[in-house]
Formats: structure tokens, sequence, C-alpha cells
């Protein structure tokens, strides 16, 4: 009975840090089919490791903890393709004005686009993941809401916060006369 829970425990321990890896790999079957997914199959005959753009720059100790926890919890991607214009010049530049961290990978081979289609679901661009959720073309409000419920502050971090105002404001004070 213990050597079950052992090996049930290595196994699970495997896939965790399989799945922590969090990579995307592209490998080619004995057949020369072409396959997307977190892991390779033990059987491919060529194995390679998609990556999408550079590594995001915000140090996460820079970050307040809201959007601390928010990232570890619901890391923002946004995907964008070299030809997209002003849509992912205005999805940039929202993210940036918000202050939120993420990962800006461009689509540029004919790959990256397949990959980006087994894990979105389409080919359209900009599109931004949330965690576990994707938003394809630029709308502010709806882009806004999910990372509002993700647990991104509103405001940057590096913009001062408004100093807070008081619920109720003391009366003044009046002369007592005797």
């Amino acid at each position: 009975m213990k050597k079950h829970f052992v090996w049930a425990g290595l196994i699970a321990l495997t896939c965790g840090s399989a799945q922590a890896d969090g990579g995307l790999y592209r490998w080619v079957d004995k057949s020369g089919k072409v396959h997307y997914g977190d892991a390779p199959a033990a059987d491919a005959a060529k194995v390679e490791k998609k990556k999408f753009g550079a590594a995001p720059t915000t140090d996460a100790n820079d970050l307040p903890y809201a959007a601390r926890r928010a990232k570890q919890n619901f890391p923002v991607t946004l995907y964008i393709a070299e030809n997209c214009g002003d849509p992912c010049k205005q999805a940039r530049q929202f993210l940036n004005t918000r202050g939120i961290p993420f990962t800006e990978n461009t689509l540029r081979t004919k790959e990256d686009l397949a990959a980006f289609k087994h894990l979105s679901g389409g080919e359209s661009v900009p599109t931004l993941a949330v965690g576990k959720a994707w938003f394809k073309g630029f709308q502010a409000e709806q882009w806004g809401g999910a990372l509002d419920t993700a647990g991104y502050p509103q405001t940057p971090s590096n913009q001062p916060q408004q100093p807070a105002t008081p619920l109720t404001t003391k009366p003044e004070k009046t002369a007592i006369q005797h």
C-alpha cells in the first residue's frame, strides 16, 4: 500500500514540475506530424522549446503587494504582430499607463502563429492573456475589467496615490462664551 502512495507522490511531483516550467514545446512524431503542447511525447523525434518574446522587465520586488500577488496568480501576456499597427500600440500603451507588469510576445513566424492559435484558439492580435483567460482585440473596458478582477491595481505604482479624504469633517471650533 505504501508503494502506491510513493509512486503517486513521485508522479504528482514530476507532473507539477513539468507544469511549473510553463513552456510550450513543438515536436515531430515518427510519422512526421507536428504537435504542440506543454510536454513533448516520449517518442518525439524532434523537440524544440518555443519562446515568445523577452521576459518581463518589471522586477517583482518593485511592485506593490497587490500587483505582485496578481502577477503571481494571473500573469499578463500581450500577443502582437509586427504589422498590427495602432491597435497593438494602443494595447501596449494601455498596459503601460496602468502600470501592469506584462510579457509581450511578437508573433513572427508560421510556427509562432500555429503555437499561438493552439494556445488561444484564434489568430487575431492584439490578444491579452490574463492568467488562463484570453481577450481578443483591444477593448479597454473589457481588458480593464479583467485586470480589475485579477486584482491588479487601477493606478500605476510609480504614480503617487491621492491623499485619503476623511469620511466626515470635524465641526469648526467655536468660541465658548461665559
